[in-house]
């Protein structure tokens, strides 16, 4: 018998009570992992039930598939309601039945035109979109199609009830991303594919995946290029990958999907593909290799290891400095149908990371949980996000070269920088201490 949990249930009165007030297009949020696919379901159902027809409107095909599915499963009358890709759907807009109901899956899309025609042949239709980000991949807000929130449950209350497994959040930064340029909200592709022209890079990330994590992993690469080469690094050092794009042909698409759920495939390699709606439980960590600005696409990336199994601890491995933009993924949000101003995506985010181990801890944290390293008093407990910190191995000093022996020995960066490479710490280290005594500004 198929159960809703108690804040779904919630959830679902909350939207009953919406339409109730005279709202027309409200949005549920709820975090990624949540459920949101079963409480749909159960909307559908009660809709069906009542011999209304339902519309549900994804924007990718591979979600029509997984979504039927839920709906067979959870009893959903399937002759009246119908599953499609936005993209079908409007372009036979005068051959499809009047829906009583639509539902917009991954609703951050729906300003886009394809949705907004469907919205708009059938105006007098009521609607409710569901995402766990409220906002536009740049920043944009959702006022123009949706008339109200109806906000869930955070991603620390899921973690503490059990409907989310906890993670570990790891911030090895093997590139810098400070002087990457910025146009029309996101960073500048041919930038980022040239930021990762090094080959040092990909041993590093293997280097990496195996020190934090053995279990399965989704790469989420910054290019087609880069995630082919990333694959087959992964193959080279003995752990089986594959790469899937938008134009993988369908068939072996889905069967490297299915490959990467048995665990055949441990590595799976990707661009922007496996994020929004995709359901993998025992998938284990997730490797950021593709810097954004989005704080919609950085929540759908590193959440999709967060599924509850139990026992489970995800494995979130940063690469490219995300969290010092967004923070960890339980950060607590304030979400509106308002468009985000820039002061409020570009504000300081409050982390502090372990230079032995790169582990993102609390910022009163005083000893690394996971390598014992202990924090010093004037440890600083923000990250500027303008000049992020230098996270980049280095090798150990055979012979002392200058006699420093603390921080406050040091007189400049210079100093400092040297004083972590005779301690054999990273460069990040230095540039903590450099910001504690003032000469980071």
């Amino acid at each position: 018998m198929n159960k809703l949990r108690p804040y779904q249930i919630d959830l679902l009165e909350q939207t009953r009570a919406a339409y109730r007030d005279g709202f027309k297009k409200p949005c549920i949020v709820a975090p990624c992992g949540s459920g949101k696919s079963v409480m749909v379901a159960e909307m559908a159902k009660c809709a069906t039930n009542k011999n209304n027809r339902v519309l549900f409107i994804v924007h990718r095909k591979e979600l029509c598939e997984q979504i039927e599915e839920t709906f067979t499963w959870w009893g959903v009358n399937m002759d009246l309601c119908k599953i499609a890709m936005v993209q079908t759907v409007t372009r036979h807009l005068e051959n499809e039945h009047k829906p009583d109901l639509i539902i917009t899956d991954e609703n951050h899309h729906c300003k886009a035109g394809s949705y907004r025609r469907i919205y708009d042949y059938w105006p007098g239709v009521m609607c409710v979109g569901v995402t766990a980000t409220p906002i536009r991949l740049n920043g944009g807000g959702l006022g123009e199609i949706n008339d109200t929130l109806i906000i869930g449950p955070s991603v620390g209350e899921l973690i503490e009830w059990g409907n989310l497994s906890p993670f570990k959040y790891y911030a090895p930064q093997i590139v810098d991303t400070s002087k990457l340029k910025v146009k029309r909200g996101e960073y500048v592709q041919a930038d980022v594919e040239e930021m990762f022209a090094k080959n040092t890079i990909w041993g590093d990330v293997i280097e990496h995946y195996r020190k934090l994590s053995s279990g399965k992993a989704i790469c989420y690469c910054s290019s087609i290029k880069q995630s082919q080469e990333m694959a087959s690094e992964f193959c080279k050092a003995g752990i089986p990958a594959k790469h899937i794009d938008a134009k993988t042909p369908p068939v072996e698409r889905k069967q490297t999907i299915n490959q990467f759920r048995r665990g055949i495939i441990k590595i799976l390699c990707n661009v922007d593909l496996i994020s929004e709606g995709f359901d993998v439980p025992d998938c284990d960590a997730a490797i950021l290799l593709r810097p954004t600005q989005s704080l919609g696409l950085f929540i759908q990336q590193s959440m999709r290891c967060m599924r509850f199994q139990p026992g489970k601890t995800a494995v979130i491995i940063d690469h490219v400095g995300n969290v010092n933009r967004f923070g960890t993924p339980d950060v607590n949000r304030e979400w509106s149908l308002e468009p985000k101003k820039k002061s409020d995506i570009k504000n300081m985010v409050e982390i502090k990371q372990c230079p032995e181990c790169f582990r993102v801890v609390e910022p009163d944290v005083k000893e690394c949980p996971h390598c014992g390293f202990l924090f010093q008093k004037k440890e600083v407990k923000e990250v500027d996000v303008v000049k992020e910190a230098e996270l980049i191995e280095i090798d150990h000093m055979e012979s002392f070269t200058v006699d420093y022996r603390k921080p406050s020995d040091c007189k400049n960066m210079a100093e400092l920088y040297q004083l972590a490479e005779n301690m054999g710490y990273k460069k990040g280290w230095a540039w903590f201490q450099g910001k504690a005594l003032g000469y980071v500004r």
